[in-house]
């Protein structure tokens, strides 16, 4: 499913959570982790119940990115992270507190609820969850 339907855009980065380099494969150690806005048109690594704006897919020298925003992607779960199928998502911590990574919406939590996006379609690889971003 990876890929299909899929949508991107271009933003900035923030050049913190998400850096440039030139011997990185993608121009990132950050490509494949999920990214959320961090200011208008700019994305950063996403953080424990924040909202998914998509897959950081390629990091430009001139600190721009391509992002997938749409369709079908593989995201990583977080660190012991909850992760049923047909459920929404958000932002979560990897090992360490890294951020770029997901789990399903708490749905007790009112704030991730009105962030949560998309939703879970295979969950059977933790580091490689398919997530259909809408």
């Amino acid at each position: 499913l990876e890929g299909l339907f899929a949508r991107y855009a271009t933003y900035a980065i923030d050049n913190s959570t998400i850096t440039y380099s030139a011997i990185a494969a993608g121009g990132s150690a950050q490509v494949g982790l999920a990214v959320t806005l961090s200011a208008d048109a700019t994305v950063q690594l996403v953080g424990d119940g924040e909202a998914v704006e998509g897959k950081l897919i390629e990091v430009y020298s001139d600190n721009f990115a391509t992002v997938q925003v749409g369709g079908f992607c593989t995201l990583p779960g977080g660190s012991g992270a909850s992760l049923t199928r047909g459920k929404t998502i958000v932002g979560d911590l990897g090992a360490a507190s890294a951020e770029g990574y997901i789990r399903e919406v708490a749905t007790a939590t009112a704030a991730e609820l009105g962030v949560a996006r998309g939703r879970l379609v295979e969950v059977g690889t933790t580091t490689a969850v398919v997530v259909d971003l809408g």
